[in-house]
């Protein structure tokens, strides 16, 4: 989640240009998608809430921002809705309640910002109903949780870190070493916290937790008691005692259906250890593969595809990822490798609002938290995710600077494609694999394009590209990011 003082490097892993990638297109290229190689119906678009909704979450302008494709009216401009229709929501770990004279232990470097409460306070009492137990808790997140809800999105259940009082040092941040931090007589009252949450929110506060994770980036060795946010380092074997109980709480809940997603590691390669790891039995808890995609360009995405979805036949999610890069181009390249070589079913976003301009999508000052600036990631990821949307089937396009996605019943295909070079190009994307593919009047082609450089289109529209039979040909500028809708296309 996780933002990192620099992203981590590919150490072991595929990096670009490498015999895994087919690289940056660096001179104008052929692209031809195919329609008989899939990779699944796509589920959509993503963020985490905690931090920015802990902020936010009053706000029905970013609601509708985030969550909506209306254009909304923000600081005298009028953005498009990214249409995200996923939302994780962080339960805290955090309360500043005294038990039995104990108090949290708190990390001298943790904002207040970032310090999420928690809703069982009291060790002392499990049921749910009880003082032990303070709903009112964490109120500003949750209100952004509803409103994404009310529009439509899917959620999530998430912990960077169990309660305070569950840890051995009773620091929600981590352990002095980076080790375990996790109470081994509290495996199962960390998943008691979740699946009553689960079910509280199922009944009280009209959210249905579609996926429940007891876990964030848990084999990760920076969760230190003088660390900036709340996390916890559980090794492979605790995550292995967890599930079980987590799997047994819900289902005492009635919550059945509720399924359990994991480990939710910090890049591609260890996310394939842990995996790897995990018995079969334990695998059989796990209804989903989370990872976060802090890899940035480097890592095996290929093998934990092959692990996860080929050898398992589980689900696998990008459940998070960031970087440091307002332009937006960074992001724009790791997506498209993930449709690459990832083949994820959906993608999340960490913090849609960061206090730093380069994570963020609009930024927001750390110190008075007035929202701010919206930066260009901002109208790249309004390339993607308004365009590629769920129920669409993900295409194999054989590069690794475009992604294809068909929408059968519309017969419309998506091309989103990204020169990530120093120098124009003209891209050329060949659809003679299609059975018929007509566009609009007169083969039109609409197509959005925005200009990282931040001199430029900021998703803009257009109306000037035609098809010529099966193929259209479009100019990308440097650092372009382009969108293509084609329609009247059948397979």
């Amino acid at each position: 989640m996780i933002r990192r003082r620099t992203l981590l490097t590919a150490t072991g892993g595929a990096l670009l240009g490498s015999a895994l990638a087919t690289g940056t297109a660096r001179a104008d290229a052929t692209i031809a998608v195919n329609p008989s190689t899939t990779y699944g119906t796509w589920e959509g678009w993503g963020t985490s809430l905690a931090w920015w909704a802990n902020v936010f979450g009053a706000r029905d302008d970013f609601a509708d921002i985030f969550f909506t494709t209306k254009s909304v009216a923000y600081n005298g401009r009028t953005l498009p809705g990214l249409g995200l229709n996923i939302a994780r929501y962080n339960l805290g770990a955090c309360s500043w309640n005294s038990v039995g004279g104990t108090s949290m232990a708190v990390s001298p470097n943790i904002p207040r910002f970032k310090q999420i409460e928690g809703y069982w306070q009291d060790w002392n009492n499990e049921d749910p109903t009880s003082s032990a137990w303070d709903w009112t808790a964490d109120a500003t997140q949750r209100a952004m949780l509803q409103k994404a809800v009310s529009r439509g999105a899917t959620t999530e259940l998430f912990a960077n870190s169990p309660m305070w009082w569950m840890c051995l040092n009773h620091n929600p941040s981590g352990a002095s070493d980076g080790g375990n931090n996790l109470q081994s007589w509290n495996y199962r009252q960390h998943a008691s916290h979740l699946a009553a949450v689960a079910s509280y929110a199922k009944t009280n506060w009209g959210v249905n937790f579609a996926t429940v994770d007891a876990f964030n980036e848990p084999s990760s060795s920076w969760w230190t008691a003088t660390g900036t946010q709340e996390g916890c380092h559980m090794d492979a074997t605790v995550q292995s005692a967890v599930l079980p109980y987590l799997r047994s709480e819900l289902d005492k809940r009635g919550l059945t259906a509720t399924r359990i997603s994991a480990s939710d590691e910090t890049s591609y390669d260890l996310a394939r250890t842990t995996w790897n790891s995990f018995s079969s039995t334990t695998k059989g808890y796990v209804n989903r593969v989370n990872v976060h995609g802090y890899q940035g360009s480097g890592g095996r995405r290929d093998l934990l595809y092959t692990d996860v979805v080929t050898t398992a036949g589980k689900a696998l999610w990008n459940s998070e990822t960031g970087d440091k890069d307002g332009t937006g181009l960074t992001m724009a390249s790791n997506l498209l490798y993930d449709f690459r070589w990832l083949h994820p079913t959906a993608w999340v976003y960490w913090q849609v609002m960061d206090p730093s301009s380069g994570w963020a999508m609009i930024a927001y000052d750390p110190n008075t938290l007035a929202a701010g600036a919206v930066t260009t990631k901002y109208y790249v990821m309004a390339q993607f995710s308004r365009h590629i949307r769920p129920g669409m089937t993900i295409l194999d396009t054989g590069v690794s600077y475009a992604a294809a996605a068909l929408d059968r019943s519309a017969k419309r295909l998506v091309i989103v494609a990204a020169n990530t070079s120093s120098s124009a190009q003209t891209l050329t994307f060949d659809l003679s694999r299609f059975t018929t593919v007509t566009g609009g009047s007169s083969g039109l082609v609409p197509r959005w394009n925005t200009v990282t450089s931040g001199s430029g289109d900021l998703y803009a529209s257009y109306s000037d590209t035609r098809l010529s039979g099966k193929t259209i040909s479009v100019p990308f500028a440097a650092g372009a990011v382009q969108t293509l809708q084609v329609d009247g296309v059948t397979v």
